[in-house]
């Protein structure tokens, strides 16, 4: 099944459950534009308003623009009116259309399931830490060409923190990223994942790369 993660930086009346339409499901993240992105298992798609509370909407088009896990989003701006100087500014900074706000969950089904999506090669197929390699397409873990035996949660786990390296989450923020409002998940859960990542590490050879700091979360430390 195809999937579709769609980030949006503002309210979203009518929900962020998940979406099913034939062979394609959509997921929506709320998203703090000032936050970490969440983990995107599908293609991005980025609903951005106009206004944000620390950032304009068009410099946030730019830094996904610049981000690996984003740079090959379908961004959407959300316009405040219907100005054809903000469009130009809109399509200059790096989104793909734009919308007139404000929108709700119906309106952006209905962009999503009317626009063909290009299709796009995913940047970054591949994360490397040293001699640990994440294969996203292959879902396979390695250490030296060793594989590591991962079950799904926690491969999710060390891709969200492979991604962001030298980066500490708190236990609310990585809930908040891997969480699925299908199966919420709480600091236990986090805590378990960790540790038989850690084990799984230790079982190949490779140490003890995902360190706790103390009072505020986890990292995974660079090579």
């Amino acid at each position: 099944m195809q999937q579709i993660d769609i980030l949006v930086t503002g309210t979203l009346p009518g929900g962020h459950d998940s979406f099913i339409h034939d062979d394609l499901r959509v997921v929506f993240h709320g998203w703090d534009a000032g936050g970490p992105l969440p983990l995107l298992d599908g293609k991005p798609w980025a609903f951005i308003d106009w206004v944000l509370p620390e950032l304009s909407g068009l410099e946030l088009c730019r830094r996904l623009r610049c981000d690996p896990q984003t740079e090959a989003a379908h961004v959407t701006m959300v316009l405040e009116e219907d100005e054809a100087e903000a469009k130009r500014r809109a399509l200059r900074a790096g989104a793909d259309d734009y919308i007139i706000g404000p929108v709700d969950r119906a309106k952006v089904l209905d962009r999503v399931l009317s626009v063909q999506l290009p299709e796009r090669e995913a940047p970054g197929r591949t994360l490397k830490l040293g001699e640990l390699v994440l294969d996203l397409a292959a879902l396979q873990a390695r250490w030296k060409d060793q594989p590591i035996t991962l079950m799904p949660n926690e491969f999710r786990l060390l891709r969200y923190l492979m991604e962001k390296p030298g980066h500490v989450f708190s236990r609310a923020q990585l809930i908040a990223a891997l969480g699925k409002q299908e199966q919420p998940i709480d600091e236990r859960t986090v805590d378990a994942w960790v540790s038989r990542l850690r084990r799984a590490l230790r079982e190949v050879g490779a140490g003890y790369p995902l360190r706790t700091v103390r009072s505020l979360g986890y990292v995974m430390d660079r090579p």
